[in-house]
């Protein structure tokens, strides 16, 4: 079966378009013109890999400005694309937000479907596109809308506040959303003294112990934080005596109460840069290390994480091949576009609001 580059297209044949093209070669002025961006990467990118990657970084800056398009990438992206190409970066809370100040006529979307469909649900006259559709989710996958409508009959009445890894169809019928690092304010903010958290089962257990409120939960969970174990921090601990070990709250229980802080991804970045640990291990998703690793010098940070394979699907050759084709385009029925749309735009209001009220 041939290799496909998104998920329609042969990789050798795009390939081949993109050879004839572009210059992709590595010359003394791609060497130059990226150095500034290798030197930041030069201690996660070995000399030989940047003289595949530099190419194909100098043709994506210069085709995004042909093409008037923007790239956001999510923290969990490779370094090569965190750093080397992405106009914007962040978690999902800051991707959303972000999204709706964009300029840009197209937005190339690098990280996994749910977020290219919430960058579309946030700008409706924009185009979106995904370098590869293939690049799903475990935990947006775990639910349906008709699981949910479920729910709500099961429990009448209970306020729904639903994870933004999840699809379009599934916001469409909750109340608002939320991400790992406002999920705990949203959850107290709701005048409600039970609420259903959905889909994702360790941060619902993780944000219920820190709530008095009685959180109804989904079995949904991410499957790079859910294999981690509270044995697997103890390895860790005796492996690198001394060294602080942080979470992501899509962790279990058990490896949250065994860290030394857990956090979303925003979160353990500003813990990090804030701290400064001489040495750290981010239990997490690997490229995420590498990429805050490369903004914290003077701080060592130790492998302990998982790769999650539908953020690996997105690449700098299908990132140059989605800008010259101008695949692959996300869209959203209208009908659920509208009601999912409301509860992201809840979601920053109510950020927006919290804001305020700290300032006043």
């Amino acid at each position: 079966m041939a290799q496909l580059i998104n998920s329609t297209t042969p990789l050798d044949e795009a390939r081949d378009v993109l050879k004839g093209l572009f210059d992709l070669k590595f010359t003394k002025a791609v060497e130059k013109e990226t150095a500034p961006i290798y030197e930041h990467l030069k201690d996660r990118i070995p000399e030989i890999e940047w003289q595949f990657y530099a190419p194909l970084i100098r043709q994506i800056n210069q085709l995004k400005r042909e093409k008037d398009a923007v790239i956001l990438a999510h923290n969990y992206q490779t370094p090569q694309i965190y750093h080397g190409v992405a106009d914007v970066v962040g978690d999902s809370l800051q991707l959303a937000i972000e999204a709706t100040k964009v300029s840009q006529s197209t937005i190339i979307q690098c990280g996994v479907h749910f977020m290219a469909e919430t960058s579309k649900l946030l700008n409706p006259e924009k185009t979106v596109l995904i370098p590869d559709a293939r690049a799903g989710c475990s935990l947006a996958s775990s639910i349906t809308a008709e699981d949910v409508m479920a729910m709500r009959e099961q429990y009448p009445g209970v306020p729904v506040v639903t994870y933004v890894n999840t699809s379009a169809e599934v916001k469409a019928v909750t109340d608002i959303c939320c991400t790992s690092s406002n999920a705990l304010d949203i959850v107290e903010g709701l005048d409600s003294d039970t609420v259903m958290m959905i889909p994702d089962q360790y941060l619902a257990q993780n944000t219920a112990k820190k709530t008095k409120k009685k959180i109804i939960t989904w079995a949904g969970a991410c499957e790079v934080h859910e294999t981690f174990t509270a044995g697997d921090i103890a390895e860790l601990r005796e492996a690198y005596p001394g060294a602080k070990i942080i979470a992501h709250p899509e962790c279990p229980t058990d490896v949250i109460d065994a860290c030394d802080f857990s956090g979303s991804t925003s979160g353990m970045i500003n813990w990090v840069k804030t701290k400064k640990p001489k040495n750290v291990v981010m239990v997490t998703e690997c490229s995420m290390s590498d990429n805050v690793a490369a903004e914290t010098p003077g701080v060592q940070f130790l492998k302990g994480c998982n790769i999650c394979p539908h953020m690996k699907r997105i690449n700098l050759e299908n990132i140059l091949w989605s800008l010259h084709t101008g695949t692959e385009e996300v869209t959203v029925d209208p009908a659920i576009a509208e009601k999912a749309r409301g509860a992201v735009e809840r979601m920053i209001e109510f950020g927006k609001d919290k804001k305020a009220k700290r300032k006043s």
